[in-house]
């Protein structure tokens, strides 16, 4: 029989914990798509309409707050040892990245501020996007707290 390093037992790649990580991040990215796309009443139709179904329509803003709550949600969950993002090089990573997405989804904001209308999910966000941007880096601190 041959071993190679590192053989036997190891931590779990898919955990309980890493799946509900990875259903919470696309169910709040689906939820995002899915109000802008189809749901949100469209800002520029003259006579306005109401967006359907109505109930989510009528949520308004809260909506990105259920979107990107969960999407940051799953992502706090994935920094921890048991999911791959939680041990060696994808604490880093994870660190990192939602540092620079947080530091670039507020410099895109600051630097196209004066119109937002090209910006698909900025656009209705207006000063909400630098909350969206600081949650970004307080995630990144999340795994900063995993870093040994």
């Amino acid at each position: 029989m041959s071993s190679s390093v590192g053989a036997g037992p190891g931590p779990k790649t898919w955990s309980i914990r890493f799946l509900v990580a990875l259903l919470l991040i696309v169910a709040g990215i689906g939820w995002i798509a899915w109000y802008y796309t189809f749901v949100r009443p469209d800002p520029t139709a003259f006579p306005p309409v109401e967006g359907k179904p109505k109930a989510i329509a009528d949520l308004g803003l809260w909506n990105y707050a259920i979107g990107f709550g969960a999407f940051m949600v799953g992502l706090a969950l994935s920094a921890h040892p048991s999911t791959p993002f939680g041990r060696g090089r994808g604490v880093v990573i994870g660190m990192l990245g939602c540092f620079l997405a947080g530091l670039l989804w507020i410099c895109t904001f600051y630097v196209f501020s004066d119109d937002l209308s090209a910006l698909w999910v900025l656009n209705d966000l207006g000063q909400w996007n630098l909350v969206v941007g600081i949650a970004f880096m307080a995630v990144g601190f999340t795994f900063a707290t995993r870093w040994e």
